[in-house]
This record gives structure tokens, sequence and C-alpha cells, in this order.
């Protein structure tokens, strides 16, 4: 077992940074009033609050009171659908979304069409982007939502959101983005792509976990969807986490002000890793977008391998990477987004994503896949399927 640790899976959580901890602190134990309140020690709480919702608001060109904190990225996309399915049903029962969303989505939407509502799953290419023109083909009287993610979790492409926000304008539907991997990692703006619901999440930017934000534009006439209380303007009850929202504000304003540097160094980092890992790894596949893709976000298959145990010898390397999703980490089924682009299971099942921050270095990289080298020629030393592979290639 190494003591060295290379931390290489940012999609699924962030390390909270220093700055971030520190302008949380005071919300503990200091200014721990209820933001609610009417007395003046709750003022500071409710002025941190407010601080951190323009923060926000600021990186996506929105209004400040456009901007919802929920617990995170799941509930954040739970409401955007159950609660537009539930206001809109008189318009209609028709949803729209992608096979490669975040089970946050598919589940959502799967549960809706329990309740009598009818969803649209659209295909990805083999780079995992969504046809627009099958888009534009689905598109009923009846739809009432169309919900794409702006970059997916796996794979890392990037959708066409400005593209996707026009088409939805023009037919009079509401468009909803599941951005969590994308929010602060790369620019987005509500107006130009005609957004009208955001998700996101903290824990992915630096950030605590258990805080995140839905988006909701001004005029969109979804309900509340925790009830219990006056809080966030009379649509989500409960007591505001100040110091979590603080945390995520500062995060905030932190990786929307680098996001320009990030963006540069990250990308060259993770071309770097892709390059080394496609040129002297035989038989590795990119998956995703080569170029319309999250600068931190580099994911293969590698034929003849089984994933789980590719990922317990990188462990025990100090390499922290995943297979996929964090949150299907205890399924044995291989990715459906990877299923999506079209791999077969057996190549699906050999799947490797590593996700790189600011904090990672050129060494990282090459230690990285110095010791991934080893550990697939390992493996396949031992896979008679790869044995017979090598015989027939003779």
């Amino acid at each position: 077992m190494s003591d060295k640790v290379i931390y290489m899976d940012n999609a699924a959580t962030t390390r909270v940074l220093p700055e971030v901890f520190e302008a949380m602190k005071p919300y503990f134990t200091e200014y721990y009033g209820n933001p609610s309140a009417i007395y003046t020690f709750a003022g500071t709480a409710n002025d941190a609050v407010t601080s951190a919702r323009e923060e926000i608001a600021k990186v996506i060109g929105a209004k400040t009171e456009e901007i919802y904190f929920t617990a995170g990225g799941s509930e954040s996309d739970n409401w955007a659908l159950k609660a537009t399915a539930e206001a809109y049903a008189s318009k209609g029962k028709h949803i729209i979304t992608s096979k490669i969303e975040h089970h946050a989505i598919l589940h959502t939407a799967q549960w809706l069409e329990k309740q009598g509502y009818e969803v649209t799953y659209l295909d990805v290419d083999e780079n995992g982007v969504i046809d627009l023109e099958q888009l534009k083909a689905s598109i009923r009287p009846d739809t009432i939502l169309i919900s794409i993610m702006a970059a997916n979790n796996e794979i890392g492409t990037i959708e066409p959101l400005k593209e996707i926000g026009e088409i939805a304008k023009e037919h009079g539907i509401l468009f909803h983005t599941d951005a969590v991997q994308a929010f602060a990692h790369t620019p987005i703006n509500v107006d130009e792509m005609h957004i009208d619901m955001l998700s996101s999440s903290g824990h992915k930017i630096g950030g605590p976990k258990g805080i995140g934000f839905l988006y909701i534009r001004k005029g969109v006439k979804i309900r509340s969807f925790v009830h219990g209380g006056a809080q966030e303007r009379q649509r989500r009850a409960g007591t505001l986490n100040v110091p979590g929202i603080v945390g995520m504000g500062k995060a905030a304003e932190i990786s929307a002000n680098h996001m320009e540097e990030s963006i540069a160094y990250q990308t060259k980092l993770r071309d770097h890793l892709i390059s080394r890992v496609l040129e002297e790894i035989p038989y590795a596949r990119l998956n995703g977008h080569p170029s319309q893709r999250l600068a931190n976000n580099a994911n293969f298959c590698f034929r003849f391998i089984e994933g789980e145990s590719m990922l317990i010898l990188l462990d025990q390397a100090g390499v922290c990477g995943s297979s996929g999703s964090a949150c299907t980490s205890g399924s044995l089924d291989p990715s459906h987004v990877l299923l999506a682009i079209g791999l077969p299971h057996e190549i699906a099942h050999g799947s490797l994503r590593l996700t790189i921050s600011d904090e990672t270095t050129l060494e990282d990289i090459d230690y990285v896949v110095d010791k991934l080298k080893g550990i697939i020629e390992h493996l396949r030393a031992m896979s008679p399927l790869y044995e017979d592979f090598i015989k027939h290639q003779k």
C-alpha cells in the first residue's frame, strides 16, 4: 500500500478550499443566529446569505432573487422536474430529457412516468452529444419541460446549451439544465442560453457538501418543494444552512475569478494525460467528446480489463479514481452513459474516470500513467480473453 495519495476523483467531490473553510468558521460559533429571525444578532447571518446569493447569481448572469438554496444537486434536480410537472400539468404531461443524465434526473423522470407523465429519452452520439434534430422532432403540443445536463458527470461532454435553449424558447417550453459538473467550471449565462432553471452543488467547486441551489427564472411558476416554513421566499422551507451557503458563495467567487486560468491549466494536464494513455497503453479508448469536454475530465475504457480490479490496484498505488459516477459505485452494472454512447457491456466494464483540479501537477499525471500502465499489463496477463485475442492477432 502506498503512502502517497494522488486524488483524481474531483468529479465525485472536491477538497474544501482553505479560504472557503475560513469564511465558514465564524457562522458555526460566532454569528450563529437564524437568518430568518428579526433581531439584530441574526442580521449578520442574513447579510452573509444575501452576499453569497449575489456571488452565485453573478456567475451565471442571474438576478439575486432567482437563486434558491437547497441541500445539493439531487434535491435541485428533483425540485425542477417534480414541481414543474405539477405546476404545468394542465398544459401537458410530456417531458424531454436524455439517456445520459445523472440518476437524480433519470430516477425522477421514471417516478413521474408512474404518476402518468410521458418522458422522451433522447439518444446521444458516440461522443455523448444529443441530436438537436431529434430534440426538435420529439417536441409535442403537450411538452412542458426539456431537461438536458450542461456537462456529463462521467465522460465530461459539454452539451450545446445555447442551441437547446433557443429550441425550447421558440416552442414556449421550459428549459432546465443539471449544471452540477459545469457550474463555475465552464462559462454559463442563463439569459444567453435561455435557461429557465439550473441545478448546482457546492462540493464540486471547492465548497462544502450538503449545499446547492436551484436557479428559477422570474416568472416560472413552479411551487414549493419542501413545505413547512416561509424561507427562500416561501418556495423552500427549512432553516437556512448559513455556513454551507457562505462556503458555496465563497467557492463560487473563487472559481469564477480563476475560471479562465483554471480551464487553461487543467486542459493542458488533461490533454497530457489523454495523449500518454492513448499512445502508451494499447487497446485504450477515450470516452466523450475529444475537445468539447470539461477541462478536468478524462474517461477511458481499457479492453480485457475489469474496472473494479483496476481501481483496487490504483488505490494500492495511492491513486483515487473511479469507474463512473460516485452515486452508482455500488452497482455491478456497467455505466448507463457508456452504454448510451454505444459501448458493448464487456468494454464498458473496463472504464476509468480521472478528474483533476488546480492542485494536480504534471508529476501527478505522469505517476498515475506510469502506475496505470503496469496495472493494465498485470491484469491483462491474467486474462484468458486477452491471451486468445493476442493469439488471433498473430
